[in-house]
C-alpha cells in the first residue's frame, strides 16, 4: 500500500491502550502520521506513544472515558489545539460479555455495553464531525460480526453492536454530501485480550480467556486489514471467510446459521 496515503494525517484511535487499538497505533505510526491515543489507562498509552515516536510519527495520549460525553468533547478539543485538524476517527474502544441471558444476575451489563459500544462512538463522532467535514475525512467503526447476526452468550453485546451499525448506516447517508466516509469493520474472534475482561453473569470481568487464541485472528493481522479498508474508504469489511459465508447463508438457511453460531461458542473459536 502507498506509504503516502496517510502522510500528515491526524488520526484518533479510541481503546488504544491494548489489543487492536494498540496495534493500529503502532502500524499507522509507520505512515508518518500524528496519532492521538485515547483510553482510560494513561500509563499504557504513554508506552505506546513512545513506540509511535520511535517509528517517526507524532503521538500524544489523552486519558478519556468515552462513556462520558464531556470527556469526549475535551478529547476532541485537545486534539484540535495540538494538531489543528482531525482527518480520521477510529472508534475502536469496546467491551464484551460472556453469559447466557437466563444466567445474568446484574442487568447493568446491558447499560455498560451500550455506554461503551454505542454511546462512546456517538459522543466522539458528534464532536469530531465538524472537523472531519473540513477535510473530507474518514470515520471507522470497529463493530463485530455479532452486530449483523446474534450469537449466544453475547445478547447485550450483540444489541449494542446492532445499534452502532444502525446509527452509522443512517449517518453515512446524512453526511455523504460532505465527503466524509463511514467504514464499518466486522471482525470475528481476535486474540486481543478483550475476552479475559468480558463481563460474566454477575456483571464482573470473568478474569480468564475462554477462547483458543491459537485458532483466531491476531491483532496484527486485524489491524492491517482495518488500515487497508480505511485507505480505500470501504463501506464495510467482514474479516473472515466464515463470517462472509455465514451472513450469506443467513438469508437462505437462517436456522443453519444459528446452529453454526452455537457451535462456534461451544468450541470457543
Amino acid at each position: 500500500m502507498n506509504k503516502n496515503i496517510f502522510q500528515n494525517k491526524v488520526i484518533i484511535i479510541t481503546g488504544a491502550s491494548s489489543g487492536i487499538g494498540r496495534e493500529l497505533a503502532i502500524q499507522l505510526a509507520e505512515y508518518n502520521v500524528s496519532v492521538v491515543l485515547v483510553a482510560r489507562n494513561k500509563e499504557k498509552l504513554d508506552e505506546i506513544v513512545l513506540l509511535c515516536k520511535q517509528k517517526g510519527s507524532k503521538a500524544i495520549a489523552i486519558k478519556t472515558d468515552i462513556t462520558d460525553e464531556e470527556q469526549c468533547k475535551n478529547m476532541i478539543d485537545s486534539t484540535i489545539i495540538k494538531f489543528g485538524k482531525i482527518d480520521i476517527l477510529i472508534n475502536n474502544a469496546g467491551i464484551t460479555m460472556w453469559a447466557y441471558f437466563e444466567e445474568i444476575k446484574d442487568f447493568s451489563i446491558s447499560k455498560k455495553m451500550m455506554d461503551v459500544n454505542y454511546y462512546g462512538p456517538l459522543y466522539c463522532t458528534k464532536y469530531a464531525l465538524p472537523y472531519l467535514k473540513n477535510v473530507k475525512g474518514r470515520i471507522v467503526n470497529i463493530s463485530s460480526i455479532t452486530g449483523k447476526t446474534g450469537v449466544p452468550t453475547r445478547s447485550f453485546y450483540s444489541a449494542s453492536k446492532h445499534a452502532l451499525n444502525g446509527f452509522f448506516d443512517s449517518l453515512r447517508i446524512e453526511i455523504a454530501i460532505s465527503g466524509v466516509s463511514v467504514t464499518m469493520i466486522y471482525p470475528g474472534f481476535v486474540s486481543s485480550g478483550i475476552h479475559s475482561k468480558a463481563l460474566g453473569p454477575d456483571g464482573k470481568p470473568i478474569g480468564k480467556n475462554l477462547l483458543d487464541y491459537s485458532k483466531v485472528m491476531t491483532p496484527q493481522k486485524c489491524a492491517r486489514l482495518i488500515i487497508k479498508a480505511t485507505a480505500k474508504r470501504k463501506r464495510e469489511l467482514v474479516m473472515t471467510l466464515k463470517g462472509k459465508i455465514g451472513l450469506l447463508l443467513k438469508f437462505i438457511l437462517p436456522n443453519f446459521v444459528d446452529k453454526l453460531a452455537k457451535k462456534a461458542i461451544e468450541k470457543g473459536k
